[in-house]
């Protein structure tokens, strides 16, 4: 037999190694025999988002085929991260794997691989996109109400790799002629509103170079601050969705007082305000209201598509910088085009988030799903990772034991995260007699209650009758 603190001692040393084998599932090593035979690299700045389109064209100069490959961003950008995301040459999504790299925990890094090994001397292209949000910052931090809006971009002039590359060049769109100032690393070019640098040769792997742009921009820098959305699910055909916004204006903030007159004499005043801005809904989408705190907003106007429902929303007041509304949007749709069933099995798909407005960024979603009372086996499928809080129960009108309510979180959204989420359960076709029975029965109930009053004599004294003599 084993000793106790033998036992004892075994037991730490599994666990210990059990731990040491789950941390290295994720930790990946740089391969020397991959490099980096050109980057094509685009920076859109035009918008109060910054998003990075690289062409990378990697090449095998080892030996054996290599199917694993690394993306990699810098410890500087990685806090305003709000999507990534890979395609191969054939315009097919490569799924992608976070993970790390010893030596680099700064970093970020992501592992694909592509359907085929690259064989040794062959290449292969890949389209990288992120999106970055509060990338840009204003500068000066504060305008007047006639004042253009000027911000700065502080970003990498190199593209980062875990892989030496070859050949590279970059360049920054901004739509505006009206730059300040600009990092100047030869060869470079301007025209229009475009920067073009590069091609550079030879850049070793994690190369950082500070690229300072500083230029008017004038676009909406609105941030939704938070998005609460209720999706409530009905087996009799429709599904409603309600929207909480909270809305901010996240660039320079108005100094001094605001004019009203000059704001609406002259169009040229405000120029970095926000006036209006576009929603766009399912195509299916009807009853659609939007109020806030003072009842209904009938500035707004709504126009039918072919494919969506176009709301030009119009807040009270015109948004300036440290400015902030809120608002409640809400609409119908029909179940037939969402939901889907097989016997007693019911599957949901419908989107994370809606459109709020061109460019958006959301800092926080919520998003709860009520269900029909009586669902049950209920499993959920997120196109992306979100967090997900313990489920709870919804009681309303003829309910019973109260209606399942999924709800779970997501930080930092963009229009790349409008994706579908996949929820499935289990609702016995049966319990959707419940309800009427229940009027019904309550309709009986209070019927026979009338006759019974009608019919039963409750006064204390009895009427008295002339007896005849």
């Amino acid at each position: 037999m084993m000793p106790a603190m033998a036992k004892l001692q075994f037991c730490v040393l599994f666990l210990v190694y059990i731990a040491t084998q789950c941390g290295s599932v994720n930790v990946d090593t740089v391969s020397s025999a991959i490099n980096i035979k050109n980057v094509d690299r685009t920076i859109d700045i035009s918008s109060q988002l910054v998003k990075i389109t690289s062409k990378v064209t990697f090449e095998n100069t080892g030996k054996s085929p290599v199917k694993t490959f690394l993306l990699a961003v810098e410890s500087s950008s990685k806090a305003n991260l709000a999507f990534i995301g890979a395609k191969d040459a054939n315009s097919k999504d490569l799924r992608l794997v976070e993970t790390t790299v010893k030596g680099y925990e700064d970093a970020k890094f992501w592992r694909f691989e592509f359907k085929d090994s690259i064989n040794a001397g062959a290449t292969a292209s890949v389209v990288v996109e992120t999106v970055y949000t509060k990338a840009l910052k204003p500068y000066p931090t504060s305008i007047t109400q006639q004042e253009e809006q000027l911000v700065k971009y502080i970003g990498n002039l190199y593209f980062y790799s875990p892989y030496p590359v070859t050949t590279q060049k970059t360049n920054v769109i901004l739509n505006t002629k009206s730059v300040e100032s600009f990092t100047k690393v030869k060869p470079f070019s301007q025209l229009d509103g475009t920067i073009a640098y590069g091609p550079y040769s030879n850049t070793a792997a994690f190369t950082e170079k500070e690229l300072l742009v500083h230029y008017k921009n004038n676009s909406p820098f609105l941030t939704v601050t938070r998005l609460e959305r209720l999706i409530e699910v009905s087996h009799w055909g429709n599904i409603a969705v309600e929207e909480t916004i909270e809305v901010e204006h996240t660039g320079a903030k108005l100094k001094g007082p605001f004019s009203r007159y000059d704001y609406q004499q002259d169009h040229h005043s405000g120029p970095a305000s926000v006036r209006s801005y576009k929603t766009l809904l399912p195509a299916s989408a009807s009853d659609v209201y939007y109020r806030d705190t003072n009842g209904n907003i009938s500035t707004s106007n709504m126009r039918v598509k072919k494919d969506s429902v176009e709301l030009d929303l119009r807040p009270r007041y015109p948004l300036f910088g440290g400015w902030r509304t809120h608002y409640t949007l809400g609409y119908n749709v029909p179940s037939y085009e969402y939901l889907y069933y097989s016997g007693n099995s019911y599957l949901l798909k419908m989107r994370v988030v809606d459109h709020v407005f061109d460019d958006m960024q959301i800092d926080e979603l919520v998003t709860k799903i009520i269900l029909p009372e009586g669902s049950t086996d209920i499993k959920v499928n997120f196109p992306y990772a979100v967090t997900r809080f313990p489920d709870s129960l919804h009681y309303t009108y003829l309910d019973t034991k109260g209606r399942p309510v999924i709800t779970f979180s997501k930080k930092n959204i963009v229009e790349n995260h409008i994706q579908d989420f996949q929820l499935r359960y289990t609702f016995p076709r049966i319990l959707m007699l419940q309800e009427p029975l229940l009027v019904v029965g309550f309709l009986y109930m209070l019927f026979l209650c009338v006759i019974i009053y009608v019919r039963l004599d409750f006064s204390i004294h009895k009427s008295e009758h002339p007896h005849k003599d």
